[in-house]
């Protein structure tokens, strides 16, 4: 283990949406955090170290049949513990207390009225707007606790078994609702774990630098470069860390952005100095995808040629020993397996999609990996990558996902149909850089749909493809939230799209936020 991760709090996941957030805001309060399966046993925890554990919310309730449990010797750990709404009512259940379904749920705001406004409420206002979403609620307490809470509709809404320092909140302090959430979360990480603010980015840049040199000795890598944040923050760090050891290579798979090829190479090699191969690949891309409508499966049959392609020219070029990937916290946790109890085939999280740097390679992989920035959420990545030097026009690009517009494109992905959604998401980003919004969002984009609607255009019938504009606010990618934006924006990106791109008589607006969506449409 790092010396940056001695000082961590765990989270077992008992598969709710919220269980990343809660990792990313104990991380805002200067503290290394990781999300762990419930399963997680208090050997495997003993060998970690934590300096707390908090358990997540979840779906089930804690008297279903195949209800989720953490190994009980987790109370008996010495360490201070933190249940979150699911996570709490699993405390209440296994240390003696009662749960039962509440007469009335609480989902939304809600004020806290505090009865014990020391220790985890401390700074906590009085009243403060927490956030629930709960269906079951804490009948009784276990020997021992005290109350810490309540709400209108909640009696018990914060509990603490102040010796044994166990807590436990019916609300979700971690999302942006709850107004006085992150208070309580640095007094937990703070005041009840006794942890210190050393997770810093200075302090990983440096010793992720030592852990890749100690790693790659005096080997090659060759990096996957796409000119994004991620890879191009990684570029920048490996460049420090191994200089010549290092070849960036940016394979041209057909489904980059208008134009950005040709400015990625530039960058690159003119500004920055750091050479890049380029491979022109895209005829074998779109061969690979043809017929291929699944999702999925184009994920897997992308990620899989990268492979092929980085491996067939890296003996072209001379033997490299490890492959260096980009990858970030939120692919990983989004590709990862369905979360099954072996014991009860009780689902507690699944899959939302493969990433086609973590789903997508094959088991017979020729090179090792190297993924530095595999910990980090994204915006952890934009501030490592302003502290070694990264240029600000790349630090706020917006993410754009590794098969590019194979996804951006539902269905069979073709020539036309890729020059179509290139030319119509150009103007998007075009005309949100004319009003100087660019930053205003956290993704702004344009989708093709493989379907065709009647129009009118010069008094002649057409039959044309739709494209959806998508534009969305966020924070770190994990939740999102549909921009409202100016309808005369809407008509003149709606406007030069039907009358500039061939092949296109429909405009319309995605108003879907994530959750229930995702952000991109595959």
């Amino acid at each position: 283990m790092s010396q940056l991760q001695r000082q961590m709090i765990i989270i077992l996941d008992f598969g709710s949406q919220y269980s990343e957030l809660i990792a990313r805001r104990i991380r805002e309060t200067q503290v290394y955090s990781e999300v762990l399966s419930y399963r997680t046993t208090v050997e495997q925890l003993r060998q970690l170290n934590p300096r707390g554990i908090i358990l997540s919310g979840g779906p089930n309730s804690v008297y279903d049949t195949n209800a989720p449990h953490c190994d009980p010797a987790i109370w008996e750990m010495g360490i201070p513990v933190l249940g979150v709404c699911y996570g709490m009512q699993l405390m209440v259940q296994q240390l003696g207390g009662e749960v039962e379904q509440a007469e009335r749920g609480e989902y939304g705001k809600a004020s806290l009225h505090i009865d014990d406004p020391t220790d985890l409420l401390t700074n906590v206002e009085d009243g403060t707007t927490m956030w629930m979403s709960h269906g079951d609620s804490v009948a009784r307490l276990p020997v021992g606790f005290e109350l810490l809470a309540h709400t209108e509709n909640t009696p018990c809404a914060a509990i603490a078994h102040h010796d044994h320092k166990l807590y436990g909140v019916q609300f979700h302090p971690e999302v942006v609702h709850s107004i006085g959430g992150q208070a309580l979360i640095r007094n937990f990480v703070y005041h009840i774990c006794d942890c210190e603010p050393t997770w810093t980015t200075d302090a990983f840049v440096e010793e992720t630098i030592r852990e890749i040199r100690a790693k790659v000795g005096e080997k090659r890598v060759l990096l996957a470069l796409s000119g994004g944040v991620d890879s191009s923050t990684l570029a920048f760090l490996l460049h420090r860390a191994i200089g010549d050891q290092l070849t960036c290579m940016f394979i041209d798979q057909g489904f980059m952005r208008k134009g950005e090829p040709e400015r990625l190479l530039k960058l690159f090699r003119e500004q920055f100095h750091i050479p890049v191969e380029y491979v022109d690949a895209e005829e074998r891309f779109l061969k690979k995808l043809e017929g291929v409508t699944d999702p999925e499966e184009k994920r897997k049959r992308i990620g899989h040629e990268f492979i092929q392609v980085f491996e067939e020219e890296s003996r072209r070029l001379g033997p490299f020993d490890y492959l260096a990937q980009g990858t970030l916290y939120p692919d990983v946790i989004e590709s990862a397996d369905t979360n099954v109890d072996p014991k009860t085939g009780e689902r507690v999280a699944v899959k939302i999609k493969s990433h086609h740097n973590v789903g997508g390679l094959p088991k017979d992989l020729r090179f090792k990996l190297v993924e530095p920035l595999r910990k980090l959420f994204k915006d952890e990545v934009r501030k490592v990558g302003r502290s070694i030097g990264l240029p600000e026009e790349i630090v706020r690009r917006h993410p754009f996902p590794g098969p590019g517009l194979a996804i951006r494109i539902l269905g069979d992905v073709t020539s036309e149909r890729l020059e179509i959604l290139r030319d119509a998401d150009y103007i998007v980003r075009q005309e949100i850089n004319r009003r100087g919004i660019y930053h205003d969002f956290w993704q702004a984009f344009a989708v093709l749909l493989p379907i065709r609607s009647v129009g009118v255009m010069g008094d002649q019938r057409t039959y044309a493809y739709p494209i959806v504009l998508r534009l969305v606010t966020s924070e770190d990618g994990m939740t999102a939230d549909w921009a409202r934006v100016p309808y005369d924006l809407l008509e003149t990106i709606s406007n030069r799209i039907v009358n500039e791109v061939r092949g296109v008589n429909r405009v319309v607006y995605d108003v879907t936020s994530k959750p229930p969506g995702t952000i991109e449409w595959e």
